[in-house]
């Protein structure tokens, strides 16, 4: 189905198809819940009127679009700004990855888009329940944590409803936890960044949640050139160096989070970042099919 404009998948081990479909519905709710409070793309969302609103006043928000917007400013500020929030203000005026775009942007028009991202000019005040977004122009969007964050709230869900064994897969970025129904460990294909469609490696996952950011899913080629979707928010031009990262942790949030960020970071410093995190890890292929992972990962 499609949520958050993403495509989910629920997968519930039960004997008892009827209770089953139950808890699935159920989660969907969650999803479609947490879709009005983070979406761009309905007009109503909360995020919307936080947008709407911004160089002009604080907004009164839930206290839930708080914590996940400090948990974004936490990363941001992990990450020096290669993870941030406020990247809404580069639209598709500049970057349209449909296949028509046949030139690359003007470097100019890229850098003032720019300038309306910078986490730290987004206040929140947590006495009184508001964000505030300190200039006009500015965005905020959750394209990079929002996946992971509904993943794992309908997983939550899910188990708080009795199952014991599932997945919850929202277009790739998925949390598993238990077991298959023949007891063997949940297990996930690496994608191969050249065949999308193909695995080069597989990891167990059980109980842990896998995010994966890559420049095959979505790109366009200008002079003979590829341009991956991930854009750089310090020059609003698209990353180079890396083909995919995939992270694993025990969190869909952190991992759907931390994927993005580590493109635009480079290899080194990426994989030194996660070497000094617990409790997370990653893959990186750059762009000569080289493989680098952190330093507890063995891939089958």
């Amino acid at each position: 189905m499609k949520l958050m404009g993403n495509r989910f998948e629920i997968t519930v081990v039960s004997d008892d198809a009827l209770w089953a479909t139950d808890c699935i519905a159920k989660a969907v709710a969650e999803i479609s819940r947490i879709e009005q409070l983070f979406s761009t793309f309905k007009p109503d969302s909360t995020t919307n009127f936080i947008n709407d609103n911004a160089g002009l006043k604080p907004v009164a928000v839930d206290k839930e679009v708080i914590d996940l917007v400090q948990r974004s400013l936490r990363i941001s500020r992990l990450t020096q700004g290669a993870f941030d929030i406020s990247y809404g203000s580069i639209d598709k005026s500049l970057w349209n990855f449909d296949q028509t775009m046949t030139a690359l942007p003007d470097v100019v028009t890229a850098k003032e888009m720019v300038r309306l991202i910078n986490y730290n000019n987004i206040i929140v005040d947590e006495g009184n329940n508001t964000i505030f977004l300190k200039e006009k122009g500015m965005r905020i969007g959750f394209g990079g944590i929002g996946k992971g964050y509904a993943a794992e709230k309908a997983k939550q869900l899910l188990m708080s409803l009795g199952v014991e064994n599932g997945i919850v897969n929202a277009s790739g970025d998925l949390t598993t936890w238990g077991v298959q129904p023949d007891g063997q460990p949940w297990t996930v294909g690496i994608a191969h960044p050249d065949k999308a469609t193909k695995p080069f490696s597989t990891l167990n996952i059980s109980n842990m949640a896998i995010a994966t950011s890559g420049n095959y899913e979505k790109y366009i080629i200008i002079n003979g050139e590829k341009y991956s979707h991930t854009i750089n928010p310090r020059t609003g031009l698209p990353v180079k160096g890396i083909k995919s990262v995939t992270v694993i942790c025990l969190n869909a949030e952190l991992a759907d989070a931390m994927a993005t960020p580590l493109m635009i970071m480079g290899v080194e410093a990426g994989l030194y970042l996660i070497n000094q995190m617990k409790g997370i890890e990653c893959i990186i292929i750059d762009e000569n099919n080289k493989i680098f992972s952190s330093e507890n990962i063995n891939l089958i």
